[in-house]
């Protein structure tokens, strides 16, 4: 395999990496995902030291740069270029998958004592279930205080449609992993309940229906799947085709055969009278595209999440391949955009190198002509894949997301009216050793891109400027043109920092609200992101 060199020297959206073989990752490489059943009485206050503290290095809300030119869309504040108006997007669909066991709360306590606190971010969380790997999740949902509201659990779910519509999405595509009726676990009655929550929020947002196959309803016969889904199709918020037909997204949709599919879609249309578009979600495309074509409406793969699996070339079982065989078949196609995964209870994670593997999945689902996008995910903290406002990143991920979004969906590049930058950074070297050792320490997945110690300022500008970045006591420039650039900087212990300036005038700045160290707590391999617009 071909490594990239680390340039000090700022890179464009559009620039391509050198092919490589491409080997497609598996979602679940190290350990299926389950249902997490969580009894919240184990809930209990503990004293320890947090992956990213609530108090001192939060993310603030208000820019360091007053905006100008703003757009009718209030949220054009934070962004480096106007979002436009709805009657000018192209139809296309954007999807954030919604994963169920990490609601923005899970008991409505204080944050600092919380379930996610005390027994997801603690090693000797869940009766010490995360000691080998130092606790089960690196980030969570961006604290809140307690909602004195016994309805906590729906309103929550209303801030994440409105969350999601303020970024720019279509819809959730939610992961349904158990029966509505199956009382041994709150989140069963999330997918519904969801549903409801975007009719209260805004009736255009869509909600797409992804049984999960690697979860119970990989036991089910085709007649109790089709029970457990047409109750969501009276939903005013599922999601349907303009023809009426209900769109059924199944993740690892190959783990039935198609004539079990077949079945499930025929008795959907005689046992109830719906007509379904069936949208499977493969981990291997390539090798059950053909199989599904005649009963599919479109497809899907979950894809990677590192650039060398997101190379923005098509070359045989690339995204772009993939998504062009689709296409050949006369389907429509689905793609995934990521920004990172990070695994510690699997204890294996892929290299994103800073924001370059968002930027490839965003450029792939750009050239291929892709349908729909699906940002894998919203709300996966296991996996460390979330997109949602959480900890580490605020709101700052979904800025930077944004651009890409609404040059898909208006089917024109954004003009920048605002000089932004944000930054992308890790709170330790992938060598650091943590307080509290992982058993194992989280390793590289094979075929990712190699792993790399770096700091990231994206830039969006309206005209050339100077970016300095300074990692601790180090400091790193870049000329950066107009548009959106990347300028690198290895990543050293301390504060970061950076500043654009065009001619003798500072343009932007922006800080990063956590430190790098020598001597983590644990082993924490995501990425932050900072924006200097909020």
């Amino acid at each position: 395999m071909h490594s990239k060199q680390i340039s000090l020297q700022p890179k464009n959206l559009t620039w391509r990496i050198t092919p490589m073989r491409f080997i497609p990752m598996r979602r679940y490489a190290i350990l299926p995902k389950t249902i997490r059943l969580m009894c919240l009485s184990t809930a209990i206050a503990l004293s320890l030291t947090f992956a990213y503290s609530y108090q001192g290095q939060g993310h603030t809300e208000s820019p360091t740069f007053a905006p100008t030119a703003l757009s009718a869309n209030p949220e054009s504040a934070a962004l480096p270029f106007d979002i436009p108006d709805r009657a000018t997007l192209n139809g296309r669909k954007v999807f954030g998958h919604y994963f169920p066991p990490y609601p923005v709360s899970i008991d409505n306590a204080t944050p600092n004592s919380d379930f996610y606190t005390t027994q997801y971010m603690t090693v000797h969380g869940e009766n010490n279930a995360h000691v080998n790997s130092a606790g089960f999740i690196r980030d969570r949902p961006a604290p809140r205080p307690p909602i004195a509201d016994p309805q906590w659990r729906q309103r929550d779910l209303e801030t994440e449609v409105r969350q999601a519509v303020a970024a720019g999405l279509d819809g959730f595509s939610v992961d349904i992993m158990a029966k509505a009726t199956d009382t041994s676990w709150w989140g069963s009655i999330i997918p519904g309940a969801l549903m409801q929550a975007a009719a209260t929020v805004d009736p255009n947002f869509k909600v797409m229906l992804m049984p999960d196959m690697s979860a119970s309803f990989n036991n089910m016969t085709p007649a109790e799947l089709a029970a457990e889904m047409a109750p969501y199709a009276t939903k005013p918020s599922v999601f349907k085709l303009a023809d009426g037909r209900l769109v059924i997204s199944p993740f690892l949709a190959e783990a039935k055969s198609p004539t079990w599919w077949s079945q499930f879609i025929t008795l959907m249309s005689q046992s109830y009278g719906i007509n379904v578009a069936l949208v499977p979600v493969f981990l291997d495309a390539a090798a059950n595209r053909n199989a599904f074509a005649s009963i599919s409406y479109g497809m899907s793969s979950w894809g990677n999440r590192n650039p060398a699996g997101n190379p923005v070339v098509n070359s045989p079982n690339t995204p772009l391949d993939l998504a062009a065989a689709a296409h050949a078949l006369g389907k429509i196609w689905m793609q995934s955009v990521s920004f990172q995964d990070v695994r510690p209870s699997q204890a294996i994670y892929d290299e994103a190198e800073n924001t370059q593997n968002l930027r490839n999945t965003w450029q792939i689902a750009l050239d291929s002509g892709s349908e729909w996008v699906q940002l894998t995910t919203w709300n996966d903290y296991s996996e460390g894949t979330s997109f949602a406002p959480s900890a580490g990143h605020g709101r700052s991920l979904l800025d930077i997301n944004a651009y890409g979004l609404y040059w898909f969906r208006s089917g024109v590049m954004p003009t920048i009216v605002r000089d932004t930058a944000y930054l992308s950074y890790r709170t330790q070297k992938v060598s650091a050793v943590p307080a509290n050792p992982s058993t194992p320490p989280m390793s590289l997945r094979q075929w990712s891109s190699p792993a790399r110690d770096t700091v990231e300022v994206l830039t969006f500008l309206t005209a050339p400027a100077v970016v300095k970045v300074t990692v601790g006591t180090t400091t790193t420039t870049c000329n950066a043109p107009a548009g959106m650039s990347s300028c690198i900087a290895p990543l050293k212990v301390g504060s970061i920092k950076a500043s654009v300036v065009r001619g003798t005038t500072e343009v932007s700045r922006v800080s990063s609200h956590a430190a790098v160290t020598a001597t983590p707590y644990n082993q924490n391999l995501e990425y932050l992101v900072d924006s200097s617009r909020r």
